[in-house]
């Protein structure tokens, strides 16, 4: 009854386009901290973030949350939870990194990291939407 509950979702286009939009833009960076694109690699991210004080659990998860998490996303498979993940994630990013530097995104502010999060509360509200796999379990 739990799993029927968290994973109902319509067959919202809007849901789609938002998943499919959020996952994406999250997995990009994912992938950069595990060092399948771009110059990172997952030891080098694990020290930067150990570095500022997270534990290496929380490192870990958040490398997770961003690789394993947005792809999980995309396919809309256990969309609430990995919104709320990633919204999550975001939320730490604004108070570790992002707050100090402003609203500007343009000044390595925390303006898209809001949008985010918005985004990803969509979804944690109403579930991935049209042609996820969570509506293909609960049918």
């Amino acid at each position: 009854m739990f799993t029927q509950k968290f994973l109902r979702t319509s067959d919202s286009w809007s849901l789609l386009i938002v998943r499919v939009t959020v996952g994406g833009v999250i997995l990009v960076h994912g992938l950069q901290k595990l060092g399948v694109i771009g110059d990172g690699n997952w030891s080098g991210t694990m020290g930067f973030l150990t570095g500022m004080g997270i534990p290496s659990i929380v490192a870990a998860l958040v490398i997770l949350g961003e690789s394993v998490g947005a792809a999980s996303l995309i396919l809309g498979f256990l969309s609430r939870f990995c919104a709320l993940g990633i919204g999550i994630i975001m939320l730490g990013a604004i108070m570790l990194v992002h707050a100090k530097n402003g609203f500007s995104a343009g000044n390595g502010g925390y303006e898209m990291h809001l949008l985010i999060i918005g985004m990803c509360a969509a979804i944690a509200v109403a579930g991935g939407g049209k042609w996820s796999v969570d509506r293909v379990i609960v049918k």
